[in-house]
């Protein structure tokens, strides 16, 4: 599903405009990121959360040359799906 896709559905459910659908979605996208980058999560019960997951640094290497690479520490988003999405999506 397109983001344009789950505009027309949250407008058709929910009664409203394109352009007030299309708000609420960026508005929401905002709201999480916005919390994860201050290290929080967000829970929306039965749905599922967001978090922020830590990788430590750690060595690779290069597939071309072989080369040992070194990868720096990151923070990277994880969503974890809830009890009533994974019993829908059965």
């Amino acid at each position: 599903m397109s983001k344009s896709e789950l505009i027309d559905a949250v407008t058709k459910g929910a009664g409203i405009s394109k352009t007030a659908a299309g708000k609420a979605i960026d508005s929401f996208v905002d709201g999480v990121a916005k919390t994860l980058k201050k290290g929080g999560k967000v829970t929306l019960v039965g749905f599922g959360t967001f978090s922020v997951s830590r990788r430590k640094a750690r060595k690779g290497r290069n597939p071309r040359t072989g080369e040992e690479i070194k990868i720096p520490a990151t923070k990277t988003p994880k969503f974890s799906a809830g009890k009533a999405l994974k019993q829908a999506v059965k």
